[in-house]
């Protein structure tokens, strides 16, 4: 035994399914995509190996050892494609065929028997190669042992064990127990991904090393992530570390390389109707009458006795194609393409992430999987320094700039392409690209998204970025932006990566989305979700790429001056913690702080992490102020005020655009459980609406001269939504009657007269109306009134007994969430809910609240997203001039001429309302002013 081969089966399996089309089947319509890619790149490997024992090695089952130790482990992911459980066995079939042993085990990962085997043959001195491109595997590499990415011909030493996890394959476990990786749900530690996971290792040793000195490390958020997540991090080296003692049933001198029996290969090959393979091997002048047992000689590149120059190589799985397009002639080919298949997948590279100023370096455009180019717009040359020179449209590229096309030239041949009606654009996100090339006069249109689609069928599973998906769904490692264009320091902007870099990263973009389109979209239409993709989701997609770009208009002059009062206002108030305290500290110090409350004033309740510091969050000063303790209460203060300071009054000067002058956010369409927007650079939803702060801020939102803010805000959706789908008569007639709903609540569960109601009744009444859509405990509620939980507990039941209805929504909605593992909005939207069934009481507890809240919260999205798509088309239709800058959960924002202000308001009321048919009705509150606060 010299060489032993260990070819990972499963990982082969999928690659070959994803790079081949599904429409190659056998004359019987049987899919055959993966079996035959499969069976080209073994023989493939065949040809070329000189091993003397080689097997494959596939995955059983998807519940193994692993599931044991974290339920959740892989349990997220899809099943098998319909088309491709039918190949399993056949792969099995065509690996017997070719003479070698196909193993798998109950209970054991394939990896972790290629890792037991791996073990037995270095012990018998024989060297090892893995055929995979498995990260999971790169632990066993080093001492004899390598690993082989068949489809890209390279080999992984220990040299590019380190370049992918930034440490020596010996501790390539405690990378991954740390970093975790959402494709298989190792959780690791919230916030460390793989380079900051090898920064730790490398000066601690090892993740147990990271662990016990987790405490010294200087980051604030990092220190308390690793302090409260190590039982995370340990479980999760427990999944990514193999198995290498596995009781194997097949022993590894069987997988001895024969000479195939040419009967059943070539069989098997007409039976699968794989006409190219069933010649290779034929000409290769294997006589059908062999024995069939005489060994097989591989090291010359061909079978024993068959002169090298009539056995050709066998074809392996064909390779991705990436071409790049330098010329106009080419593009012209790559347009016209595009233009007769009527399906493109496109993305663009830029300078930036923030669409609204990043500069067009290149496009990239997929229109068969597998194959794609890169179009280079405006690299520089290797010694270009200096800023982007944005958007000139110059017709020859800088001095000292590789080939390429002039970019206003290409835009001028791309544009009638990508405006073509008549031809669907594909992105993933293409949100962005969308403004992107907006801003250079191109509008794209039609499009569809793979990361809505995956979102729209997949919500709360998993993220629904490239990377992830690509894992998830292609079983592909995608190359990283990090590769190709540096970290820290040296990272440059993509206008000065080297093309040949260049190219790989950007056309590969481009077939990964066209690859992700062929795999989801057609499960919209079998999933029966076509119709909240259409309506809601694809419809938004322009509708937002208008909004990104008008952004809203901010006062710099007022947002300065509130940025140094609130400065001066957290002098004030440090001055005034460090005299409660008694000492200076460090507010910003959990420690120090958890030191000064628990230690020095003896404050009781206090307790401390592993690492021997006190907790201080959020919800341990919320509950001491709620005793009475000044110091966390103004301490909370001091935080609150630190972060508007930080996030909005400092950071949205810097954010206003340098040629519209006006800010721009960016929305995420697939950042929510429940199908809200999410807001980013800047997050604009998350400034405080009911503080003094807030509103300050808030009014630094202005109009253009002459326009008006009107802001349109559904009035108490959430609690007409849980009317209608609870079916709650009561609450029903209150809303249809418009009386105050809290007070109609508290009469109804408090037996108090509506006239002349304590304030603090009604009050306690809206607490328990709101807290209900979230599953509200009477811990909770008993905090937010500050009263008994016994009292909590009475109140909460005094108001299931008055409104059953509710009761039962909330136990239906649990049983069918732990039935089917999602719940579903009023529009037919799936909000998935993970841990729903977890033998963990607070995190099973945790999924059934959200699983109550999603079918409220999802369903108020579901009506304004259905507003939103119906709103621009109105006002157009209308002669109204009226533009939407802003979604706020339940409010949406508009800039109004002053001439159109009562058009525009009595048309956006009666958009807004008639959204949704519900048994009750929907009303809109409408505000106008010179500013957000006076508009609000």
């Amino acid at each position: 035994m010299k060489h032993v081969f260990l070819i990972d089966g499963s990982g082969f399996i999928f690659r070959a399914y994803h790079a081949l089309p599904d429409s190659m089947k056998r004359p019987d319509g049987t899919v055959v995509n993966a079996v035959y890619g499969f069976t080209a790149m073994v023989l493939k490997l065949l040809a070329d190996t000189d091993a003397d024992h080689i097997a494959v090695i596939f995955d059983r089952a998807r519940k193994t050892f692993r599931s044991d130790i974290y339920p959740e482990y892989k349990a997220h992911r899809p099943p098998a494609p319909d088309d491709l459980i039918p190949q399993f066995e056949l792969v099995r079939e065509a690996t017997r065929a070719m003479g070698l042993k196909a193993v798998d085990m109950e209970g054991y990962e394939a990896d972790d028997l290629i890792a037991t085997y791996a073990r037995q043959a270095r012990e018998k001195g024989a060297q090892v190669t893995i055929v995979s491109s498995d990260k999971d595997l790169m632990q066993l590499v080093g001492d004899g042992v390598v690993m082989m990415d068949a489809m890209k011909n390279r080999m992984i030493g220990p040299d590019e064990v380190f370049e992918k996890f930034g440490v020596g394959p010996d501790r390539v476990i405690d990378v991954q127990a740390l970093a975790g990786d959402s494709s298989d749900n190792v959780p690791g530690v919230a916030g460390i991904g793989v380079k900051t996971a090898a920064e730790l290792i490398n000066t601690f040793g090892d993740l147990e090393g990271v662990l016990s000195n987790a405490h010294t490390i200087k980051q604030p958020k990092r220190r308390e992530k690793l302090m409260e997540q190590a039982d995370n991090a340990r479980i999760s080296k427990q999944l990514v570390t193999l198995c290498q003692d596995v009781p194997v049933d097949v022993p590894l001198d069987d997988f001895d390389v024969v000479r195939p029996d040419v009967n059943l290969l070539l069989a098997f090959l007409k039976e699968q109707d794989f006409k190219s393979l069933f010649a290779k091997v034929a000409a290769l002048g294997l006589s059908i009458g062999d024995n069939g047992n005489a060994k097989v000689s591989v090291a010359s590149g061909g079978l024993s006795g068959v002169p090298p120059s009539v056995a050709p190589i066998l074809e392996p799985l064909p390779a991705v194609q990436f071409e790049l397009v330098q010329s106009e002639a080419a593009l012209a080919a790559w347009i016209a393409e595009a233009q007769d298949a009527g399906l493109v997948a496109v993305d663009t590279e830029t300078t930036s992430l923030n669409a609204m100023s990043a500069a067009l370096v290149g496009v990239s455009l997929c229109v068969t999987p597998g194959r794609a180019c890169y179009i280079p717009l405006a690299h520089k040359g290797p010694q270009a320094q200096g800023g982007f020179d944005f958007g000139d449209g110059a017709d020859s590229p800088a001095q000292g700039a590789p080939e390429q096309i002039p970019l206003k030239r290409a835009l001028e041949l791309l544009k009638p392409l990508l405006e073509n009606p008549g031809v669907l654009k594909v992105g993933q996100n293409i949100k962005y690209d969308m403004v992107v090339l907006s801003r250079y006069g191109v509008n794209i249109a039609p499009v569809d998204d793979t990361m809505v689609i995956s979102y729209v069928l997949e919500c709360g599973q998993h993220g629904h970025g490239m990377d992830e998906l690509a894992r998830l769904h292609l079983d592909y490692e995608t190359i990283k932006f990090k590769d190709v264009a540096g970290t820290g320091k040296a990272q440059v902007t993509f206008d000065l990566v080297d093309l040949d870099k260049a190219l790989d990263y950007a056309a590969e973009d481009a077939d990964v989305t066209m690859k992700l389109y062929k795999r989801l979209k057609p499960r919209l239409a079998s999933e029966h979700m076509n119709t909240v993709y259409e309506t809601l989701e694809r419809a938004l997609i322009p509708v937002l790429v208008q909004m990104e770009r008008e952004g809203i208009k901010v006062d710099a002059t007022e947002l300065k001056r509130l940025s140094d009062d609130f400065a001066k206002r957290l002098g004030d108030l440090e001055i005034e913690i460090h005299t409660i305290a008694g000492e200076p500290f460090n507010i910003a110090s959990p420690k120090q702080l958890g030191e000064i409350l628990f230690d020095k004033m003896g404050i009781q309740g206090g307790k401390k992490g592993k690492t021997g510091a006190y907790a201080t969050g959020a919800d341990i000063l919320e509950g001491l102020a709620a005793e009475g303790h000044e110091l966390p209460a103004r301490v909370l203060d001091w935080r609150q005020l630190a972060k508007l300071k930080s996030t909005y009054t400092d950071a949205l000067i810097n954010q206003i655009n340098a040629d519209t002058k006006r800010v721009h956010t960016s929305y995420s369409m697939a950042g929510t459980s429940t199908g809200r927007l999410a807001s980013s650079d800047p997050n604009l939803q998350n400034i405080p609406i009911r503080s003094e702060e807030g509103r300050k801020i808030r009014k630094a939102f202005i109009a253009e001269p002459g326009h008006t803010l009107l802001s349109a805000d559904y009035s108490q959706i959430e609690l007409r939504l849980l009317a209608h789908v609870a079916d709650i008569e009561q609450l029903k007639k209150a809303f249809h009657a418009d009386l105050d709903i809290h007070a109609m609540t508290a009469s109804e569960v408090f037996g108090v007269p509506l006239e002349g109601m304590d304030p603090m009744v009604r009050r306690r009444a809206k607490a328990i109306n709101f807290g209900i859509i979230y599953g509200i405990s009477a811990f909770g509620l008993a905090r937010q009134l500050d009263i008994s939980r016994g009292e909590a507990s009475d109140y909460i039941k005094a108001y299931f007994e008055r409104f059953p209805g509710i009761q039962k929504y909330m136990d239906d909605t649990k049983a069918f969430a732990a039935e089917h593992g999602y719940v579903t909005t009023l529009f037919g939207r799936k909000c998935h809910v993970g841990g729903i069934n977890d033998k963990n009481p607070m995190v099973r507890g945790f999924s059934e609240r959200a699983a109550i809240n999603a079918p409220i919260q999802g369903g108020a999205a579901d009506i304004i997203k259905r507003a939103m798509v119906h709103l621009p088309g109105a006002l157009a239709e209308a002669g109204l001039s009226a533009r939407m800058l802003l979604q706020v959960h339940d409010e949406l924002i508009f800039e109004v001429s002053d001439s159109e202000l009562d058009a525009t308001r009595t048309l956006v009321k009666a958009v807004m309302e008639s959204a949704a048919t519900l048994d009750v009705p929907l009303v809109v509150d409408v505000g106008i002013g010179a500013n957000w606060d006076d508009a609000h």
